[in-house]
């Protein structure tokens, strides 16, 4: 079902203030998450807000809360994001680092016990527009895991992301990569079991450890697991997530003695760096100029062009913008379910859809 981007930001911040959540609060993870629908990340996109409000309602978010600055050491910011909207306090505290920035070239940012925080690329996004370079390693929590260790049979971790993002210059776009170390994001299963489509193979193992491409199979009862991408490379960059995002943040790990009450709660590690600071800024832009026209000059026989991270997304976003954001018939109907949880009619749905 087809919808644009302006009637879905507009129902989707209806659904979360309706839930409870401030208007400021509900606009900002609205827009976010239709962000993400643009840019084609359907998985952290609007399937999230029966979450969101399934999990404001059993008092597991706060969406009134703001972040609080916890230790402020220089180029140390440490935030607490007392379970409020990640989205909300995760941009709060990215805004202050950044401005930290100005003074000291190179902040390193963590945020602790931020209900989701959604798409990580939004904060890279945030950094490239004022020209910084932002580093981020984030894991998950609160839940039971979903991810399985190399050669592991069992869920031990979150699905972990790792986002950098690298200025653009006047001739070439910015470098953004923004990936899961599992080998599919778990909102992507959901996604393709709504969609009625299969996953990747070696991305999902059932429950008893054997390899499927079948969501439903990994969805169960009883659940199964994702797997990391790259094998031991994937994992080995997850366990570091694990560590750097949970320990050093000050909320804790994805090992049992950490409390899971059944939200999705993210802690986030990150650096943000001022490359002017690094060198002569023309020199450096003249660089990267450089090395991604050299990265392009070899697309393979068939291919029309190599791409950089980012620039995909950057294509599907001016697709869906024209068009409209097509969303399959088990997020639609997701959505009417957090409609109605969250005291709403709903036909509210339904007329968004005919009046985009």
């Amino acid at each position: 079902m087809l919808i644009t981007d302006s009637s879905l930001r507009l129902l989707t911040a209806d659904i979360l203030a309706a839930a409870g959540s401030p208007a400021e609060g509900a606009k900002s993870v609205a827009d976010h998450l239709v962000d993400a629908n643009l840019l084609g990340h359907d998985s952290h996109g609007v399937q999230l807000v029966r979450r969101y409000v399934e999990h404001i309602k059993a008092g597991l978010c706060k969406p009134e809360a703001d972040a609080a600055c916890v230790n402020d050491a220089g180029a140390i910011l440490q935030f607490d994001a007392n379970r409020g909207f990640g989205i909300r306090t995760g941009g709060q505290a990215m805004a202050a680092a950044m401005e930290r920035c100005k003074t000291t070239g190179l902040v390193l940012l963590t945020v602790r016990n931020a209900h989701h925080i959604g798409r990580v690329g939004a904060y890279a996004d945030m950094a490239l527009a004022a020209g910084l370079i932002s580093m981020h390693f984030v894991n998950v929590v609160d839940h039971v895991p979903m991810v399985a260790p190399f050669n592991g049979r069992r869920a031990r971790f979150g699905t972990n992301p790792i986002c950098i993002g690298i200025p653009g210059t006047e001739h070439t776009p910015p470098f953004l990569l923004d990936m899961a170390t599992s080998a599919v994001a778990m909102g992507k299963v959901v996604v393709a079991h709504q969609a009625g489509k299969s996953v990747p193979e070696n991305a999902v193992i059932d429950s008893e450890g054997t390899p499927t491409t079948d969501p439903a199979k990994y969805l169960g009862p009883p659940q199964g697991a994702l797997l990391p991408f790259g094998l031991h490379k994937g994992y080995g960059l997850m366990l570091a997530c694990e560590f750097l995002a949970g320990a050093l943040s000050g909320f804790g790990t994805i090992q049992p003695k950490t409390p899971r009450k059944g939200a999705i709660v993210n802690n986030m590690f990150s650096f943000i760096i001022d490359p002017a600071r690094l060198g002569d800024a023309a020199a450096i832009r003249a660089e990267y100029d450089d090395l991604i026209a050299y990265v392009k000059t070899a697309p393979q026989a068939g291919q029309e062009r190599v791409m950089i991270p980012g620039e995909p997304e950057a294509q599907i976003r001016a697709a869906r913008a024209k068009s409209g954001i097509d969303l399959p018939d088990g997020t639609v109907i997701d959505l009417e379910n957090a409609a109605l949880a969250a005291g709403l009619e709903k036909n509210v749905v339904k007329q968004a859809f005919k009046g985009s």
